[in-house]
Order: C-alpha cells, then sequence, then structure tokens
C-alpha cells in the first residue's frame, strides 16, 4: 500500500490524523477547482470546507477500483460549485437576449476564441470522446480506456492522433490551451 492508500484506510477508519493529512495534500488543487467555477473567494473557502467535510462523512463510499482519491474529491467539489451556482443564479431573467447585436462590438471583441467545442465536434467521433473524458471530464487514461472498453495503447492513441489534429487544424495554442486545462485540473 502507498501513502495515500494508507491515508484512505485511515480515513474510512475515521481518523481525523488522516483527514487532516489528506487536507493538506489536497485542499490547494480541489481550492483551485471551485474558485474557478464560482469566482468568489469567500464561497469557494465554504465550498472547500464543505467538500471535505463531505469527503469524512462519506469516505466509506470511495472505490478506489472506480477511480483515484483526487478524482472523486474533485467531482465531490465540483458538483458543490456548480450546486453553488445554480442556487445563487436569479431565476428570472434580467438581461436583453435579443438577437440583433452591435456590428460594432462584435468587431472590438477579440478574435482568439477558439470556438473550442467547434474544433473538437470536426474530429471523428472515438477522437471526440477520448478528448471529451480526459480533458473535460477530468479521467485519467486509465480511467477513460475503461470507460471508452478499448486498450489502453489505443486509448492513448486515439488522444494523441486527436492533438495532432486539433494542432494541424488551429495550431499549436489550442493543444496549449487543451494541456494547460489539463494541468489546471
Amino acid at each position: 500500500m502507498n501513502s495515500d492508500e494508507l491515508l484512505i484506510e485511515a480515513l474510512k477508519a475515521k481518523k481525523e490524523q488522516a483527514l487532516s493529512n489528506l487536507y493538506d495534500k489536497y485542499a490547494g488543487a480541489i481550492y483551485g477547482v471551485i474558485i474557478r467555477i464560482c469566482k468568489n473567494e469567500a464561497a469557494a473557502q465554504d465550498i472547500l470546507q464543505d467538500t471535505f467535510l463531505t469527503v469524512w462523512n462519506k469516505s466509506h463510499q470511495y472505490n478506489a477500483e472506480k477511480g483515484q482519491f483526487y478524482t472523486w474529491v474533485y467531482r465531490i467539489a465540483r458538483n458543490k460549485a456548480l450546486n453553488s451556482l445554480r442556487k445563487s443564479k436569479n431565476l428570472i431573467q434580467t438581461e436583453d437576449l435579443s438577437v440583433y447585436t452591435n456590428k460594432i462590438e462584435d468587431e472590438d471583441k477579440p478574435q482568439t476564441d477558439f470556438q473550442l467545442k467547434g474544433a473538437i465536434n470536426k474530429l471523428e467521433t472515438h477522437h471526440q470522446r477520448a478528448i471529451e473524458l480526459v480533458y473535460f471530464e477530468g479521467l485519467t487514461h486509465q480511467e477513460a480506456h475503461k470507460e471508452m472498453n478499448v486498450p489502453l495503447g489505443t486509448f492513448k492513441s486515439y488522444v494523441r492522433q486527436a492533438l495532432l489534429k486539433l494542432r494541424d487544424t488551429y495550431g499549436n495554442a489550442l493543444v496549449f490551451f487543451l494541456n494547460v486545462m489539463k494541468v489546471v485540473k
């Protein structure tokens, strides 16, 4: 057993020191995820605390065979942050959503948006799915190849081929952007 596995077993046995050690190890990365979603420091701190309270209370539900501990905590934090945003949103439309736009405003907008979804939609289906699993759903290659039900080597080649096609079509900046997204997660 590695040190994380030992800490997780201690956490499941309700040892407070294990929670403290796991918090020290993962809180920074998880806070980064939360703050990017909610963009409010006070709310992010509350959500971080609530996330680790849930980790403590539901530690018995974590299953190492289904994924890494970080991924499990990440999904708890992401869901809590998204739920927080949903609760705080006004349910009454207050902004103008007309189809007419001001041409001058459109010209002033920077043209550096890659329209990422459009770029990915031009890929073959298996390449799209591979990119979505790794870069948008946060799965590891190990987890994602099982999700797609293909050998690990095949999955890795899907990701590589997709990144090469995106680079050829949209330049190195898009591939760099995807890689930064993966590191940030």
